[in-house]
């Protein structure tokens, strides 16, 4: 009797130091999957952000001073409007 205590002995200390590697796996893994739920969570705040700040950046209004600030165009008008004459069909090219 006393070699099959032994035996079964071993075999729930396996069992037990088993079990626990499992565990501590586990939990090693639920800890990683949370923090890319984090990671995943903080880029799809970060997306929304930066799509908000696209939509402001390009407004009619914004986009207009732009064109008159730093590429200094301006409205037409009739004076500075410059007309070219069809050549027509037999004109070279």
């Amino acid at each position: 009797m006393t070699r099959l205590s032994v035996v079964l002995l071993l075999a729930v200390l396996a069992s037990a130091l088993y079990l626990v590697h499992v565990q501590y796996e586990s939990r090693q893994l639920f800890t990683e999957m949370e923090r890319a739920r984090a990671e995943s969570h903080r880029l799809e705040v970060e997306s929304d952000r930066l799509e908000v700040e696209k939509r402001a950046q390009a407004t009619p209004l914004r986009v207009e001073k732009l064109a008159r600030d730093k590429l200094q165009m301006r409205n037409t008008t009739p004076a500075i409007t410059l007309y070219l004459a069809d050549p027509g069909p037999g004109a070279a090219k």
